[in-house]
């Protein structure tokens, strides 16, 4: 009967979980993925760096603010991502993407303060292998 226990245990257990009590959605396999390629030099933040890494077609995944400012900005990275057919994930908020690719001062307890605003930003060098890196590009597949 202990055989029959342990195969039961073992059907459960593909859940893709990374934090401990939840599962895993789109903004929390976006943040472990940025901070993951954060460690490893991997990210390209702000107009600029993005549209250099863009052209060179260094990038695996473009994020992009749906809160961006400026019509402009928006138009040239969509238009760079489709030239070189990279995919793009849209978040709601720029504080957010700016609080996960580094750009905020972190107090004693590791709470962001002084977030800046950040509308773009890509992932050149994934880091080591994830299940946040697993589920996104599943999630990439799902959508093409």
């Amino acid at each position: 009967m202990a055989d029959e226990n342990e195969e039961v245990v073992a059907e459960e257990q593909p859940k893709v979980t990374e934090e401990p009590g939840g599962v895993m959605d789109l903004n929390s396999a976006l943040q472990g993925v940025l901070k993951r390629a954060l460690v490893n030099q991997g990210v390209a933040r702000g107009l600029r760096e993005c549209a250099k890494a863009l052209d060179r077609r260094q990038v695996h995944l473009c994020i992009l603010a749906k809160d961006c400012d400026s019509a402009e900005y928006v138009r040239l990275v969509e238009a760079l991502v489709a030239e070189h057919s990279i995919p793009i994930i849209q978040i709601a908020e720029g504080k957010q993407l700016g609080e996960w690719v580094g750009l905020c001062k972190l107090d004693r307890e590791g709470n962001a303060k002084k977030v800046v605003k950040c509308s773009c930003a890509v992932i050149k060098d994934w880091g080591e292998q994830s299940e946040a890196k697993n589920f996104i590009t599943e999630h990439l597949a799902k959508q093409s």
